[in-house]
């Protein structure tokens, strides 16, 4: 069933006869009249407003890491606005925010053996020092599923990271072991890539720099897979099953 979050009627068919609703809308670059603030505050407080008039019984947002109204990036600021909004709307809400998503068909590791596959050096942002937390789609997927079974999880944010944290280089370096590739690591200045980001048709927005300026990882002071009874998976078990050498 086709949804748009800025059409309440479409939505609402979307949500007709569901128990449960997991909103998973969002994206990282901004067009037209898609901006963060659209798609992920006030696209996401429909849903939760829809949500509540239909008597759904349960509700998972998925928001992000570090989402923070002061932040200096517009996405991660929606990304607060969204929480704020949809907290608001359905109160029992349960909040996920995962650091970045891999699995197969991902933006982090398909993208970076895709670039290795036709270029003979790998760009880092900065000198590849920003650390991360890949989570599993897996894994993000059975927290899905246990929370919405679980009353305890109504109402309250979870962090969710795997087990590991890594420096960019770090897996940078993972893609090119398991691609079977060879390839220069080029540290490029954030001011570079901010005048990269201005340019017609550039690889990544002005935003997805500033994203890639902090440390992404889970701050421990909330709950997260293992409260859900997930056990995280490591990036080297999964990595091998999607990328491969050629």
């Amino acid at each position: 069933v086709r949804a748009d979050v800025w059409d309440q009627a479409t939505v609402g068919q979307a949500l007709d006869g569901a128990a449960a609703i997991v909103n998973t809308v969002g994206h990282y670059v901004e067009r037209g009249g898609a901006s963060f603030e659209a798609i992920h505050g006030q696209g996401a407080r429909n849903v939760a407003v829809a949500a509540a008039q239909a008597g759904v019984r349960r509700l998972v947002h998925i928001s992000g890491l570090g989402a923070d109204p002061a932040s200096p990036s517009a996405y991660v600021r929606a990304r607060a606005t969204g929480e704020r909004l949809v907290s608001d709307a359905f109160p029992g809400v349960t909040i996920f925010r995962p650091s970045v998503i891999f699995g197969p068909g991902d933006a982090l590791f398909g993208r970076l053996a895709a670039l290795a596959a036709v270029l003979p050096a790998l760009p880092l942002f900065g000198t590849g020092r920003v650390r991360l937390q890949p989570v599993f789609v897996g894994d993000v997927a059975d927290a899905v599923a246990a929370a919405i079974e679980r009353d305890g999880a109504a109402g309250r944010i979870f962090e969710l990271g795997g087990p590991r944290t890594y420096s960019y280089r770090d897996l940078v370096r993972l893609t090119l072991e398991h691609s079977g590739r060879r390839r220069l690591l080029l540290p490029v200045p954030y001011a570079v890539w901010e005048l990269l980001a201005r340019l017609p048709g550039a690889p990544v927005s002005s935003d997805q720099v500033k994203l890639m300026r902090e440390d992404n990882v889970a701050g421990g002071s909330r709950p997260g897979l293992v409260d859900l009874g997930v056990r995280p998976t490591p990036v080297e078990e999964i990595l091998p099953t999607y990328i491969g050498g050629s």
